[in-house]
């Protein structure tokens, strides 16, 4: 097969390339070339879409079999189908296309077909969801949660191996029973590559298994959790998900309940296969040490500690 990623050099689409690659498939990796390099073993085509580029279908070749594109932007994805309309796409797009956070359904949010900025990021991906599914000779869509593991660019898992590996007292937020969803980036790679191979139609949500917050913890690595209830967290300026200030993985209840709760038996039917989330905790923590100034999000350990004493002062 010839694969033609567009990207290759970031977490996911260089995990993608890597994997096709180490399959024996003859990988092409279109992109500019400045965020870092492409795995051995697959070619660089520099492009620069975002400087409004053609697609540059004379150095990548016009016999593509599969594409793998990452992109949010509506204009980029259709500018890529109208080249290669003949291979099979695989679109990452995201959950966040989906309309409703608090119960699992798959309604929509709205399409937006053009590239109008971060607040529209679930609408942009709906628009590049029916710009393959509309030009494409066949194509899957992805639609992952929260994508984890080494090279994570966005630190958000990443807090909780460090934090749970130096011990003592440890913040977590909400109710140990509150599902969440994370899945390996080296599985997801793997299994876009299959589905890129069988050629596989449909749209599929790319998520690891749904498991409680505190199994899910458990399984990283032992430690003192101190369960403090949303509301109180809320109160001492702890912001959810990922930023400076943010306890990684958690959520308010139960507005985000069905978020991190989709069902994934039709992605591992269609052949996505989980490692255990102890080795990917294992692997991070690995590449922690390689990569000490690796991406992290996630509030300070002082204000972790601020937090932890006004709940005990409260009586909690």
């Amino acid at each position: 097969m010839r694969l033609l990623v567009l990207g290759g050099t970031v977490f996911l689409s260089r995990e993608v390339a890597a994997e096709a690659v180490a399959r024996g498939h003859e990988v092409v990796c279109a992109c500019r070339g400045e965020s870092g390099s492409v795995p051995d073993g697959a070619e660089l085509v520099r492009w620069d879409r975002g400087a409004g580029q053609p697609v540059p279908v004379d150095e990548i070749g016009a016999d593509v079999d599969a594409v793998v594109d990452v992109a949010r932007l509506p204009s980029w994805v259709r500018a890529g189908v109208a080249a290669y309309p003949q291979a099979h796409w695989v679109l990452v797009s995201t959950i966040n296309v989906y309309a409703e956070t608090d119960v699992v359904s798959d309604r929509l949010v709205e399409a937006a077909h053009t590239d109008e900025g971060p607040e529209q990021y679930g609408a942009m991906k709906v628009g590049c969801e029916e710009a393959v599914t509309a030009g494409a000779a066949s194509s899957t869509l992805v639609r992952p949660g929260l994508i984890v593991g080494p090279g994570d660019p966005s630190g958000r898992f990443t807090y909780w191996p460090e934090r749970l590996a130096e011990g003592g007292e440890v913040l977590a937020g909400g109710d140990p029973a509150d599902v969440v969803q994370v899945i390996d980036v080296r599985d997801l790679a793997a299994w876009i590559v299959t589905l890129a191979e069988r050629r596989t139609p449909g749209t599929f949500d790319g998520v690891g298994p749904a498991q409680p917050v505190g199994d899910l913890l458990a399984s990283i690595g032992s430690a003192d959790l101190t369960w403090v209830p949303s509301a109180f967290l809320v109160e001492h300026d702890v912001e959810p998900w990922s930023g400076e200030k943010a306890l990684p993985l958690w959520l308010p209840r139960p507005e985000y309940d069905g978020m991190l709760a989709r069902d994934v038996r039709p992605s591992l039917d269609a052949g996505l296969v989980v490692r255990p989330l102890a080795d990917t905790a294992r692997d991070v923590l690995d590449w922690l040490r390689i990569e000490p100034d690796a991406p992290r999000t996630g509030l300070t350990r002082e204000h972790e500690r601020s937090v932890l004493e006004a709940w005990t002062i409260a009586g909690g």
